[in-house]
């Protein structure tokens, strides 16, 4: 059995058995093999998953579903009274609530991407800068739109700023327009790549409890 949650940038799979190189294998559970690895090697092998979603597969579930059913699946969320579960990718941003465990609330912004894991991997790669270099900067560039946001890193590195420093300026801004997005919840559960940014993280804990889901919960919701 193939799980796939084709990403833009990034796909993640769940497999019962070993079918691409050990490089991609994040982690085992239950005698499962969990992969994260470039959305490309995806398309240039002829892979026929069981059950799928994301932007680069030939979708078979909905993505808003497949996240309900992956967070449900995790207790944190299954007991607590009322969760907000975020999922920000590199080209959208997603969320639903739960009250008693019971469907409430949800949005998903497909329309404008340019805030989000993409524009920030292009900014890394463009300015020479790695991920662990971005830290929490208290001041935040608004990110109403990510063309404006990225000319005001270009502004405040032309006038002298580190560049990584401007950027994480610039994740701040996307850390507190997901809050917003989100209708400003005391608590998060995050899914998704951005778990894996310390800088995001941090920022977003500056406007309210966050827990960390992973990379897997689409995934984990098509696992039947």
């Amino acid at each position: 059995m193939i799980y796939l949650d084709a990403g833009t940038t990034y796909s993640k799979v769940i497999a019962d058995n070993e079918i691409f190189d050990v490089q991609y294998i994040k982690h085992k559970k239950d005698g499962k093999y969990y992969y994260v690895l470039p959305s490309s090697i995806i398309k240039s092998q002829n892979i026929n998953p069981d059950s799928s979603c994301g932007h680069m597969a030939n979708a078979k579930e909905n993505e808003i579903i497949a996240l309900a059913q992956g967070a449900r699946k995790d207790s944190r969320v299954s007991e607590d009274k009322e969760s907000t579960i975020l999922d920000l990718g590199s080209r959208d941003a997603k969320w639903i609530k739960f009250r008693n465990n019971k469907f409430h609330d949800m949005d998903w912004n497909t329309s404008c991407a340019s805030s989000t894991g993409a524009t920030v991997e292009m900014l890394l790669k463009f300015y020479n800068v790695k991920p662990e270099e971005l830290h929490f900067e208290t001041e935040k560039f608004a990110v109403t739109c990510g063309i404006f946001g990225m000319e005001k890193i270009m502004d405040s590195i032309s006038s002298g700023e580190k560049p990584s420093v401007a950027i994480s300026k610039f994740v701040h801004g996307i850390a507190f327009n997901a809050w917003n997005f989100c209708k400003k919840p005391d608590k998060i559960y995050l899914s998704g790549g951005f778990c894996e940014n310390k800088c995001f993280t941090d920022s977003l804990k500056h406007y309210c409890e966050v827990e960390l889901l992973g990379r897997f919960v689409l995934c984990e919701g098509l696992v039947k």
